[in-house]
């Protein structure tokens, strides 16, 4: 670690500000499939946890459906402090017809709610809608009452409920569809770095830039 991530270190541990307890990820297909970037986040994984966060959430948002497999197998095979568990859209989210849950045979028998979790081409606007479909299919059961459905019936349905307390994201200044219903009150941090030069440093500004914000939770 340089002279200048020490001094980041140091500021980040004497902060009085409290550091995020859930960290999200937001990354680009072409980004993760540059030389060297699963190892970027690798790193990225083990920073957050040593900076206080308790759980990962990591979107890699996918213009190409068909690198989905290439890159969930990439990630399964990433060297993770935490446990890790990776989501991607079923051929029914591909044809609007079904639920957002992903089908992987490789998950089935893990932990559901792991510390670390990953989306590959799993977007906001298919997750919404797929949890919409699923109440709405209660509703035509009979199992809820219209009259009593609230934002916890949403959230309930979604793949990933937890609203994270810090959103990075890379390169431009947009979400790239990620979690447009649990990031509503995330503070949001957006870096020019490049996701291939995203270095300790910068992941401490991020938590240096949260600790320095007051939270509002939309008051």
């Amino acid at each position: 670690m340089g002279l200048y991530d020490r001094y980041l270190a140091v500021r980040h541990r004497l902060h009085d500000g409290d550091p995020p307890s859930h960290v999200a990820i937001v990354i680009t297909e072409r980004d993760l499939l540059a030389d060297g970037a699963f190892d970027t986040l690798a790193d990225a994984l083990r920073w957050a946890f040593e900076y206080g966060a308790t759980r990962v959430t990591v979107s890699v948002s996918v213009l190409d459906e068909s690198v989905v497999p290439a890159l969930t197998r990439e990630l399964r095979r990433l060297d993770t402090p935490e446990p890790l568990v990776v989501r991607g859209p079923t051929e029914a989210d591909r044809d609007g017809s079904g639920a957002t849950h992903a089908d992987d045979a490789d998950d089935r028998d893990t932990d559901d709610d792991p510390p670390i979790r990953a989306t590959v081409g799993l977007g906001g606007k298919a997750e919404f809608a797929g949890a919409v479909r699923e109440l709405a299919e209660d509703v035509a059961d009979g199992t809820v009452d219209p009259d009593s459905i609230d934002a916890d019936d949403i959230s309930d349905r979604l793949v990933f409920p937890e609203e994270p307390d810090l959103l990075i994201k890379t390169g431009a200044e947009r979400l790239s569809d990620f979690a447009i219903w649990q990031s509503v009150y995330a503070e949001l941090y957006f870096t020019d770095v490049n996701w291939r030069d995203f270095r300790r440093r910068d992941y401490l500004r991020a938590v240096l830039d949260y600790q320095d914000r007051q939270r509002r939770f939309g008051r």
